[in-house]
């Protein structure tokens, strides 16, 4: 795949479940564990996807260490949440399973100067649908069976559609708990997009980050963690959530053409490098937003999956504040940041032709004085 406007190749490793002025390069956080010469300082705030949060804590730590005099600060309210307050000037950087859409683009160019804001892929991971059902560990389905579940269509789960796809699994009638996300969330946008585009026969809202108003009646969790606690309380329960974090929850195979595929550091990858760059107005030329293809046939891809980014400003304050994004960016694409992240999240690393691109695109963010 060819990816972004720089036209780079990307590739993803395999996985482990204002205006312009200035443009001096930051340091970049060292492969020690700490840095006595850092120049840097500061407090970094940030905000947005819960997915990101076991990562992000390892990344602070690791930057601490690195950085002595700087500190980051992250609530992990959601995507939706974060976007909205990198766009109201409440925070410096956003955490997002999901890009800036059209009208939040255009708004970036007040908030964060004429060049927008930038997003960094830092944190790769499957969606995993989920359930608890004592007993069965894995169960077939494709997108239409998925999206009729989650729409409340299907109530049981011996119902003769999921059993079409799972002979000679003894499934109970136990009812079926949708459990779905509470707040505005990346991960509900691209679960949604999933089954808008794999299931549009079915699933007939548009794809968003909140869930839909006409389906409003089921369970809901806020964050990762609260969907994911409400399942596993509940016998019965489906949900979606970052597959690193499901613990011992059942997971779904999604059927692709014709063959069931269960989440993997292949197949996810395989489904990420089908991506193509997002195009529009008001997106800056380093900018490293993908869409994903969610309909993909190809043998062995897992089409649900999130690219989780950092959203920057192109443009801060001073040089100061952009030196402090710049290393705490840096920090995050790095071997270092990215294999601190997988040992505490069990995400991908980012491979290395990713790194260099991000660390392109950092390395635009400049200061306005």
């Amino acid at each position: 795949m060819r990816f972004g406007r720089t036209a780079a190749v990307l590739s993803v490793a395999a996985f482990g479940l204002a205006a312009c002025g200035s443009d001096s390069a930051a340091p970049a956080a060292g492969n020690t564990a700490a840095d006595s010469t850092s120049t840097i300082t500061g407090t970094l705030s940030g905000a947005g996807a819960s997915s990101q949060d076991s990562a992000m804590q390892a990344w602070i730590a690791g930057f601490a260490a690195a950085h002595p005099g700087a500190s980051v600060q992250y609530s992990p309210d959601g995507s939706g949440a974060g976007r909205d307050a990198l766009l109201a000037g409440g925070v410096q950087f956003a955490g997002s399973d999901a890009y800036l859409d059209d009208e939040e683009a255009a708004a970036a160019l007040e908030a964060c100067g004429p060049d927008g804001a930038l997003h960094v892929p830092a944190y790769i991971s499957p969606i995993a649908v989920a359930f608890n059902l004592p007993g069965i560990e894995t169960l077939n389905l494709d997108a239409a069976t998925l999206a009729s579940i989650f729409r409340g269509g299907i109530t049981a789960w011996n119902d003769p559609a999921i059993a079409a796809h799972n002979e000679g699994v003894d499934l109970p009638d136990t009812p079926i708990t949708v459990v779905h996300r509470a707040d505005d969330s990346g991960t509900t946008t691209n679960f949604t997009e999933y089954l808008a585009a794999a299931a549009g026969d079915v699933w007939t809202d548009e794809p968003d980050g909140e869930w839909p108003e006409a389906l409003d009646g089921f369970e809901n969790g806020q964050g990762t963690s609260g969907v994911v606690s409400a399942a596993s309380g509940t016998e019965g329960a489906i949900t979606y959530a970052d597959a690193s974090a499901v613990g011992g929850l059942g997971t779904v195979a999604l059927e692709v053409g014709g063959e069931y595929v269960g989440y993997s550091a292949d197949a996810a990858a395989k489904a990420v490098e089908a991506s193509s760059p997002v195009e529009g107005e008001n997106r800056p030329e380093a900018d490293m937003a993908m869409q994903l293809d969610r309909t993909t046939t190809e043998a062995g891809a897992y089409p649900l999956v999130l690219v989780s980014y950092h959203v920057f400003c192109t443009s801060y304050e001073n040089q100061e504040a952009a030196d402090l994004v710049k290393a705490f960016g840096h920090y995050v694409v790095s071997e270092e940041g990215q294999s601190a992240a997988a040992d505490a999240a069990g995400n991908a690393p980012l491979s290395e032709n990713l790194r260099e691109q991000a660390e392109a695109a950092i390395d635009s963010i400049q200061a306005a004085s």
